[in-house]
């Protein structure tokens, strides 16, 4: 890995690190600050997934039309600028569910502009030949983002309040946009101009993820995935902030479990993938994930129900870590470069709208049911997600 991709990996963490404080952070900020309606914290959780249903497939377009370093670069200022308009306006007294929801609807935004762009940038910094060691060697640094920031971010709520540690988040993003700027990369598009037409280059990048023979039936269970997970993420918070009544501190050190089993995950994410496969490594991440579903419903009350929430996102950022590196290089591998910006903003605009969905309907669930009924709702959708996988031919790729 050469040195381009090193000032690539130190952005990734940079940024990666306060996106971990504010996990932590904007939860107490809806729940405990702002008082918001489990119905709420769901639509707050939606917030920055809804621009991926609306532009994800025109941010997929001009990432194959653009230079993406550039769109990196615009799409980390618009993020900073966004994050940091949530402590100014609880500063002033202005801060209220319907304004963080437009924010987190710009931040959104610009996020489905700057993961089209990354995902496709990256085969032009490394070899595809080292693209899951070098996917690993990033859900490695993510992982050790996840396992500090969320203790960080807990200790920051504690000591200066949920708005100020969101403007950690947005500093990182400055530092994010500085670095990448920096980056000496060709990322001249492959595709010439007069060969641009909007709608069929949008055709172009769905038919190439939903005819694919292995690649279909990863999106479409990844999309459930998403539901699932960002269902039981609501879920989760509620329970343990509200239900619970845990702190910020000890729910930012919980989340920080998972990021440490997430970094033993992707550390080993190379090693599985050659030895189970790349298609079965995958296939066995998602049979884990309705485990952990299952273990937050049964949990008890504090302080047994802790050690429970605990096993439970140990369990999960595992499956994660070994998972992320193989699926996202094995779509970097196959997928042409003239088409990558296409076919990681379609997956992931389908994604983040399942995401989207997934934390409404878990924060409808909580309303409706109970919270042990609304998680084991929550465990069956992600055997779906599983069940999709292990039947089709996925399960017999192999990278070399």
């Amino acid at each position: 890995m050469d040195a381009q991709f090193g000032r690539y990996w130190v952005a990734a963490t940079i940024s990666s690190f306060g996106t971990a404080v504010t996990t932590v952070a904007m939860p107490v900020l809806v729940i405990q600050q702002l008082d918001a309606s489990s119905l709420s914290v769901g639509v707050v959780n939606a917030a920055q997934f809804v621009p991926y249903a609306v532009l994800g497939l025109v941010a997929g377009v001009y990432a194959d039309r653009w230079r993406r370093r550039r769109i990196l670069v615009w799409s980390s200022l618009g993020r900073a600028a966004t994050l940091a308009a949530v402590p100014v306006l609880w500063a002033f007294g202005a801060l209220e569910i319907w304004s963080l929801v437009v924010l987190l609807l710009a931040f959104g935004g610009c996020s489905v502009f700057a993961f089209a762009a990354t995902q496709s940038l990256l085969p032009r910094l490394v070899p595809r030949n080292r693209l899951v060691p070098a996917n690993a060697r990033l859900d490695q640094s993510d992982a050790a983002a996840q396992t500090l920031g969320p203790a960080l971010g807990g200790g920051l709520v504690g000591l200066l309040g949920a708005p100020v540690a969101v403007a950690v988040d947005a500093v990182s993003y400055l530092v994010d946009t500085v670095l990448n700027a920096g980056l000496r990369v060709d990322d001249s598009p492959t595709r010439a101009a007069g060969e641009r037409h909007l709608g069929r280059e949008i055709q172009e990048g769905v038919r190439w993820t939903y005819r694919h023979p292995t690649l279909a039936p990863l999106a479409v269970s990844t999309h459930v995935w998403f539901v699932a997970h960002a269902a039981g993420f609501t879920a989760l918070s509620v329970v343990a902030l509200r239900g619970m009544g845990l702190s910020a501190l000890v729910f930012g050190l919980l989340v920080a479990t998972g990021g440490i089993a997430s970094l033993v995950g992707a550390t080993t994410a190379p090693i599985v993938g050659r030895r189970l496969g790349t298609g079965r490594a995958i296939v066995a991440t998602r049979s884990v994930y309705p485990v952990g579903w299952i273990l937050v419903a049964v949990a008890p009350d504090v302080p047994g129900g802790v050690v429970l929430l605990g096993g439970a996102l140990v369990l999960q950022g595992l499956a994660m870590g070994v998972e992320n590196a193989n699926d996202t290089g094995y779509w970097q591998t196959v997928t042409p470069d003239s088409l990558l910006g296409r076919a990681n903003a379609t997956r992931r605009s389908v994604n983040r709208s399942a995401g989207a969905l997934g934390a409404v309907l878990g924060g409808i669930a909580l309303t409706a049911l109970d919270d042990r009924s609304a998680l084991l709702a929550i465990a069956a959708v992600s055997v779906v997600s599983a069940v999709i996988a292990a039947r089709s031919p996925l399960r017999a790729v192999r990278l070399a």
